[in-house]
């Protein structure tokens, strides 16, 4: 079992910036990708960016240029920065653990950006 818990969330004006955290506990040698998605209510939740055990990172076509994704192995902790934030990037943020059998999500952050 792999326990996610995410921070950092909060508003912010538009322009402005946020860093999410996403702390992992139990199995966490078990873990291969990690990746931040998204989700607006009555939409489907969306991946933003995704970075492998390896470091190979990827990016939706809508964080790139802006957000930046990374992890401490060390501290079992996700993050991303997030900068030159928009209305449309209001959603709740979801961290997500991927191992060999099995996947994990945490409970979400919300980020409101307000214009």
């Amino acid at each position: 079992q792999v326990q996610l818990v995410e921070s950092g969330g909060g508003l912010v004006q538009a322009g402005g910036s946020l860093r999410l955290s996403c702390v992992a506990s139990g199995r966490i040698f078990d873990v291969n990708d990690m990746n931040w998605y998204r989700q607006v209510p009555g939409k489907q939740r969306e991946l933003v960016a995704g970075i492998s055990i390896s470091g190979t990172i990827t990016y939706a076509d809508s964080a790139k240029g802006r957000f930046t994704i990374s992890r401490d192995n060390a501290k079992a902790t996700l993050y991303l920065q997030m900068n030159s934030l928009k209305p449309e990037d209001t959603a709740i943020y979801y961290c997500y653990a991927r191992t060999d059998y099995a996947a994990y999500w945490g409970q979400g952050t919300q980020v409101t950006v307000s214009s």
